[in-house]
């Protein structure tokens, strides 16, 4: 039976390495499934794959769109769908790895089919958002799909935005698209996520991120301070590095912040992996445990 591998865990505990090796094992490329590492203008900031990685394993949605692009989970469900579907052609194994929890859940068990947006709608509540203030959608939203609102963390624009663009597109409540029926894929999922001793995750976390800051990430913040408004650019490390082009804080506070923000996300992640039974546990350097596991009843 053909097999996803999903390598998984929070951010700079050693994935890269792992699927790397995976991948070379078993002959096969890797699906990136990190939200941000996308984008190619996000390099350093995301800590994307380096041009050695990229010669050593081929990489699918590594750097393959611009942050000014529109891109969602269900559009990404959609390529990767299809994408596995050419692989499984050529291995028993295919290998997705990342730390966007809800790229991987797309993957794995489906996305509600809502409407994609068009260009006309988007333009119009990116307008609204920026005259109107957050406040006023929030409101809109509670007349238009009072169910949603309920739910909808009210201090994230692009969530309040979406669910307006989709009642003003069609009609109909955002809420009536989420059925969040769970898909059945034809091919066998592995779920491994990596852990490490909390203190070590964050050493790791901050000599990553002074390594970023190193290798220029500053230079890469700036570069794109003029379009911090889109969402690919609300993200930790850039957010910081703008406050301090702001002026509003040193560059020391920024980094300081960058770091914390990245453990506080790590937390976040765990949260969210440990509740998925279907995820086994594995330190990043058990990797014959984990060829073992991938292999296990197949």
């Amino acid at each position: 039976m053909k097999t996803l591998i999903v390598v998984t865990g929070p951010t700079a505990v050693g994935k890269s390495d792992l699927c790397i090796h995976l991948a070379q094992h078993y002959g096969i490329p890797i699906i990136n499934a990190d939200s941000r590492q996308i984008y190619k203008e996000m390099k350093i900031g995301t800590a994307a794959p380096t041009e050695a990685q990229l010669r050593q394993v081929r990489h699918y949605f590594v750097g393959t769109l611009s942050i000014e692009q529109y891109y969602s989970a269900s559009m990404y469900e959609e390529q990767v769908t299809a994408l596995l579907n050419e692989l499984f052609r050529q291995s028993d194994y295919a290998l997705l790895s990342g730390g966007s929890m809800m790229y991987i859940d797309a993957v794995c068990n489906g996305i509600d089919d809502i409407p994609t947006v068009d260009d006309d709608t988007r333009a119009t509540m990116k307008r609204r958002l920026a005259e109107e203030g957050l406040a006023s959608l929030c409101e809109e939203l509670r007349v238009l799909d009072p169910e949603h609102y309920a739910i909808v963390d009210k201090n994230n624009p692009r969530r309040v935005v979406h669910a307006l663009e989709i009642c003003h597109m069609t009609g109909k409540t955002y809420t009536s698209f989420r059925k969040n029926e769970r898909k059945q894929r034809d091919y066998r999922i592995v779920k491994t996520a990596l852990t490490l001793p909390r203190e070590e995750l964050y050493t790791r976390i901050n000599k990553r991120v002074d390594m970023m800051m190193e290798s220029g990430f500053l230079d890469e913040a700036r570069s794109l301070i003029e379009k911090r408004q889109l969402n690919a650019l609300n993200t930790v490390g850039y957010k910081e590095l703008f406050t301090y082009l702001d002026g509003q804080w040193s560059l020391e506070e920024a980094v300081e912040r960058i770091k914390g923000n990245t453990r506080r996300y790590a937390r976040k992640q765990l949260t969210w992996y440990k509740k998925d039974p279907n995820i086994t546990w594995f330190s990043p350097n058990d990797t014959e445990l984990i060829t073992k596991h991938i292999e296990r009843d197949e």
